[in-house]
């Protein structure tokens, strides 16, 4: 299993890197076509005396190579797709196509992936079913008097989207059994919470109004309809899907878009929950209405959710869940297990449920999910995506996906790659979600080889043996390529013949082949007198044996086409090494369609400098100090002074510039004086550096200038207004003498002391 595994991704690598893939030997044909990137030869001339049956598969390529003539070449499926009915897309209402291609035929090899394109646009305006199905337990009371009113809102609504449109309407409760509804016979007549509302009897499903174009038909009906009631909060909201997508006839659904819009303020019973009602029979996913159009769900349980997903699948039908906000989060988790099923926020009365159909419709419409149905196991589908401006996906998935798509086309590679042959044809079909229209794809596989009727006591068996497609089958009792050897019987001429089979090695033929008629034959890509060599073992260049342009021939490649290397990589051609007529612009020799530079140069075509003015700066010092034998400094360059003084891009010392180019595949150095000229440039900014500073020198000056004379004349006001004041202590009226009391506290106590005596 693993090296099949790794087999199926070494051919998948060759192909996404467009190679040829490599081929598994094998010793017959119809084994060898069953290999990726294998062909066989049936030429009778075809295999070297001691060659194996094996060495007849091989590449294509290497079956020429090695003078397999092309029309004695097995290499299977060269048209392998056929169109059976392949109609162009069209909105016309009397030929609506969406999908193409519509039929075809497929013919694949095992392991060798197959591509075609699959193209959608959905038809303007198509026709659409909407089937209104809803909750009738007493809590959606007020939701059912918004109902009443809303057929003709919604068909308004949706004519915006199309021209025709039908609707119909369904309700539902509950199973009629406990514990999920009340089997009093007062409650069971009137299960209303209180005596002041009347509601009718309980019931699963009821199929009130199949789909119509009559909006006035819908208000009437639903207005006839009176809330119900039941014991628990989860309702029989699976069972009433399943009736409303099965009962195709009694619902009436056309060959449309179809839609249904699930109203609801509460969960749902799932399978498994009819066993507290005593129902154990799964449900059988047919239709089960009465005449009236009721279903009891007495007999089977609640469906599961990949039933219902499935029979909505299976009939192209588009679920819209409108339900309240506090129990979205459990129909979101429900909708991520429903393909082409999105989820609304209901307000409480359902107001907004038009509105909330228009946008759910939208977001349906705009999401594609293209995905195969009934493809056998030995057939692996993949899809990959063009979108919005025709970009493709890079990688690969197991569904076509495209969002926010309106009405431009959209086109959707599809990859076939089989795993096994298949039995017989196998019929599957390619679906996209929520659209009655399919590609049916027919595959067969190739798996045998067709030789012709054998050939029985052909001359090329020297008359014992059976010839088909190239190969002898030998009868008893002889073996050989071409059957000539009579089996030995007697154990000395068996050891003697198995003895010419072993060299140096214990092992016959080394292990890589057997012994025929004292010869070895060899098995695979072995070959020589004892199968030593591996002509299979030779180098490899970019994953391709001696790069596809040479012969491996016991591990060393046999290069043709003029093309050299240990690998063939080495191409004779030398266009990616020419530079305006010049090789390498004539400072490198061409290797392998490559510049290989001499030192100091480098680029694509050593046409750029390493670095010029380190290289030859030796060359200037030499013409300037040494004189003008410099052969060995200037590397052969070809030297001039410049008459007056440049300024060049190279610098010598402080004196001398010079520069470096290359002219006609030859150096070329030029040297002069620098220009003895004052530096303008340090001239000017030392000019404004001197400017700037003796201008702020100035602004100081003046600036200490002001104000010293401002401190000047503020003392000398000062001085004046000193002067003109006099101070005369009789003309201040304000003025008042100072006047000091003394207190001698003994004398004080002396006095009282005497006011007493006395």
């Amino acid at each position: 299993m693993m090296k099949a595994i790794l087999i199926a991704v070494t051919v998948l690598v060759h192909y996404v890197l467009g190679q040829e893939p490599l081929c598994q030997s094998h010793s017959s044909c119809s084994e060898c076509i069953r290999s990726p990137g294998c062909a066989w030869c049936t030429q009778t001339d075809f295999l070297k005396p001691g060659e194996s049956n094996e060495r007849r598969c091989d590449s294509h390529t290497s079956l020429k190579e090695r003078n397999c003539k092309e029309d004695h070449v097995i290499n299977p499926v060269k048209h392998p797709l056929a169109y059976v009915k392949n109609s162009d897309l069209s909105s016309d209402r009397e030929n609506v196509v969406q999908l193409k291609p519509q039929n075809i035929n497929i013919t694949l090899r095992v392991g060798v992936p197959f591509e075609f394109k699959v193209e959608f646009r959905r038809a303007a305006r198509y026709p659409i079913d909407l089937y209104y199905l809803m909750d009738l337990s007493y809590s959606m009371k007020d939701d059912l008097e918004q109902i009443k009113t809303l057929g003709q809102k919604i068909l308004k609504k949706l004519k915006d989207i199309t021209d025709t449109v039908r609707i119909g309407f369904g309700s539902f409760v509950d199973k009629e059994l406990l514990p999920y509804v009340s089997q009093l016979k007062e409650r069971r007549r009137n299960p209303c919470p209180n005596r002041i509302d009347t509601c009718q009897p309980a019931f699963s499903f009821k199929n009130v109004l199949p789909l119509t174009h009559d909006a006035k038909e819908f208000e009437r009906e639903v207005s006839k309809q009176k809330i119900s009631g039941n014991l628990d909060a989860p309702e029989a909201g699976l069972d009433a899907i399943m009736q409303a997508a099965v009962c195709k006839d009694k619902i009436k659904w056309g060959n449309v878009t179809r839609i249904l819009v699930y109203t609801s303020d509460d969960t749902f019973h799932m399978a498994g929950d009819g066993r507290l009602g005593g129902v154990f029979q799964p449900h059988n996913g047919e239709c089960h209405l009465n005449e009236n159009g009721s279903y009891n769900g007495r007999a089977y349980d609640y469906p599961s959710v990949g039933h219902i997903s499935r029979v909505l699948q299976d009939n192209n039908i588009q679920l819209i869940f409108a339900v309240t906000e506090d129990i979205y989060p459990a129909y979101k988790a429900l909708s991520a297990l429903i393909p082409q099923s999105v989820v609304g926020v209901l307000k409480n009365d359902s107001s907004n449920v038009v509105d909330l159909i228009s946008e759910a419709y939208g977001n349906l419409s705009s999401t594609l999910v293209l995905e195969q149905e009934g493809a056998p196991k030995e057939l692996d589908v993949s899809y990959r995506s063009s979108c919005k401006g025709n970009q493709a996906y890079s990688e690969w998935k197991e569904k076509g996906e495209c969002h926010g798509i309106k009405h431009e086309q959209i086109t959707f590679n599809v990859s076939l790659n089989a795993t096994a042959c298949l039995k017989k044809p196998q019929t599957f079909r390619i679906k996209m979600q929520g659209i009655n229209e399919e590609v049916k794809i027919t595959v067969h596989t190739e798996c045998d080889c067709n030789c012709g009727v054998p050939e029985k006591a052909s001359k090329h068996c020297n008359g014992t043996g059976t010839l088909s497609c190239g190969v002898c089958r030998c009868d008893d009792g002889y073996v050989g390529q071409h059957c000539e050897c009579v089996q030995q019987s007697d154990s000395d001429s068996i050891i003697k013949m198995m003895a010419s089979c072993q060299s140096d090695n214990l092992l016959f033929c080394n292990g890589h082949g057997t012994c025929e008629c004292g010869k070895c034959v060899c098995h695979g890509h072995y070959s020589g007198r004892f199968c030593e060599c591996d002509d299979s073992s030779c180098e490899r260049h970019k994953g391709i044996l001696c790069n596809g342009k040479g012969r491996c021939s016991c591990g060393t490649c046999q290069c043709t086409d003029d093309y050299t290397g240990s690998a063939c990589e080495c191409s004779p051609s030398q266009d990616k090494c020419m530079n305006d007529k010049w090789l390498c612009s004539g400072q490198g020799k061409c290797t392998c369609d490559r510049c290989q530079c001499n030192e100091g140069f480098k680029g694509e075509h050593c046409s750029e400098f390493t670095d010029e003015c380190k290289w030859l700066k030796g060359c200037v010092k030499c013409h300037v100090e040494d004189g003008n034998v410099c052969a060995q400094e200037c590397l052969n360059a070809t030297v001039s002074h410049l008459d007056g003084t440049h300024e060049l891009h190279c610098i010598y010392e402080a004196t001398i510039s010079y520069d470096v180019k290359l002219k006609d595949g030859k150096i070329v150095l030029r040297y002069a004086d620098l220009p003895r000229s004052v530096d303008k440039t340090k001239l000017i900014i030392g000019i404004s550096v001197s400017s700037i500073i003796f201008i702020g020198i100035i602004i100081i000056i003046i600036y200490r200038g002001l104000l010293e004379l401002y401190d000047i004349r503020e003392y000398q006001n000062f001085v004046k207004a000193q002067k003109q004041t006099e101070w005369k202590e009789a003309q201040n009226p304000l003025f008042k003498g100072a006047t000091t009391t003394v207190y001698n506290p003994l004398h004080v106590k002396d006095e009282e002391e005497k006011e007493h005596s006395e």
